[in-house]
């Protein structure tokens, strides 16, 4: 399993509170067997919307893979196609305002951390980056530091959270094929179960 203590690279903006996961990912995507192919569909109507206006769609956002957002982004239902939709498209965290706790949980479980930090620190970054796309970003999560530029904030996260990406244990299918032996060694030792 796979430990996430640093996320570097460029960032987008999406400037908007409370941005549903309706709007991340349209309900008329979620009838995928798989989630392939999802990361084009990121924001399908606001994009279309924004006649090619829209952050996602940009040249100079192209090689983001740091989403920036304002409060309670992934609200609204708990489609774990919204967290996957994001990342399919690049990115590998989020800094914001505020999340919605299933997107949250949902992102988690995915290996995409998503930091908080106060509205005004979040505005300086997605300001930073309209003026200039290719600016650095780097997340610490050990840490708890941005760094967008001249820019150091500082950002919070669930420490349970962190701690799963620190130790790299937020996968937790991952945990389960790398312990298949001694979950078979526990489950036939259980008096109820016959194999």
């Amino acid at each position: 399993m796979s430990q996430i203590k640093q996320i570097i690279g460029q960032g987008v903006p999406v400037v908007g509170n409370d941005i549903d996961t309706d709007r991340i990912i349209p309900a008329r995507f979620l009838r995928c067997v798989t989630f392939d192919g999802l990361g084009e569909q990121a924001f399908a109507d606001d994009r279309t919307q924004a006649q090619g206006e829209h952050p996602f769609d940009l040249s100079q956002y192209q090689n983001a893979n740091i989403l920036v957002v304002n409060a309670n982004f992934g609200c609204g239902s708990s489609r774990e196609h919204a967290p996957q939709s994001l990342s399919r498209w690049g990115i590998k965290a989020i800094i914001g305002e505020s999340f919605a706790e299933i997107f949250l949980g949902n992102c988690t479980a995915i290996g995409v951390p998503c930091v908080t930090a106060s509205a005004d620190i979040v505005q300086q970054i997605q300001n930073l980056l309209q003026d200039n796309p290719e600016i650095n970003i780097q997340i610490n999560l050990e840490t708890m530091t941005v760094v967008c530029g001249d820019l150091t904030a500082a950002v919070a996260m669930n420490p349970a959270s962190k701690q799963m990406f620190i130790k790299g244990t937020w996968d937790n299918c991952g945990q389960l094929v790398q312990n298949e032996s001694a979950i078979q060694t526990t489950a036939s030792n259980l008096p109820y179960l016959t194999w």
